[in-house]
């Protein structure tokens, strides 16, 4: 579980993280959480966009995703998502 703290600092990271992926009229499907999983374990830190055509609101959708990839939703402003999950073998993301 994250402290305030510790979200305030992850925000401010992803405000200046590019979306790498993208949900669409798939929704959550195994070969998202696969992409979504395999970026979080090198990134720590994911940005999402819920495309137009996604079947579920952008909120749905982040926490389908943080259950599927055991990860932590961090934000959900409009249609845009960020995921995190610690690395216990080798953290990107270092908190004071």
């Amino acid at each position: 579980m994250l402290t305030s703290k510790q979200r305030a600092k992850l925000k401010s990271i992803a405000a200046t993280t590019e979306t790498i992926l993208q949900v669409g009229k798939g929704g959550v499907g195994d070969q998202l959480v696969k992409q979504v999983d395999d970026a979080l374990t090198a990134r720590e830190l994911v940005k999402l966009h819920a495309l137009e055509t996604a079947p579920e609101e952008p909120g749905t959708l982040a926490q389908a995703l943080a259950v599927a990839t055991r990860s932590e939703v961090v934000q959900v402003i409009g249609r845009r998502m960020v995921l995190y999950r610690r690395n216990a073998k080798k953290p990107v993301i270092v908190f004071d």
